[in-house]
């Protein structure tokens, strides 16, 4: 999330960034507090991870807890791209087809 931070100014020229957490909304705003996150973080907590093991289907039996994945959704509501695992840290795919879209429209 920190490194979708870095790159908010560049995504937010036309996205939302949201960010989803298996941990507490008082957890959330503790980590986004700390880290200087400014975009929203929704909680799959009271819910038990229902989002992320059944809507996204990125939870992870090993770790108890979601697999990081970073989803580029359009207008339409189809995901345009998706970098997921260790590839998802580093957001330069999501930002790059941002703005390959941006140049088409």
């Amino acid at each position: 999330m920190k490194n979708l931070q870095a790159h908010l100014p560049e995504l937010e020229a036309d996205t939302q960034v949201v960010g989803v957490s298996m941990d507490s909304p008082f957890a959330n705003k503790a980590f986004a507090d700390k880290e200087g996150i400014k975009f929203p973080i929704a909680s799959d907590w009271f819910n038990n991870g229902s989002v992320t093991k059944e809507i996204f289907g990125i939870y992870s039996d090993k770790y108890k807890a979601g697999r990081r994945v970073n989803y580029l959704i359009g207008k339409n509501g189809k995901v345009l791209e998706v970098q997921d695992g260790n590839e998802a840290i580093d957001p330069t795919k999501i930002v790059d087809a941002c703005k390959a879209r941006r140049l088409k429209e």
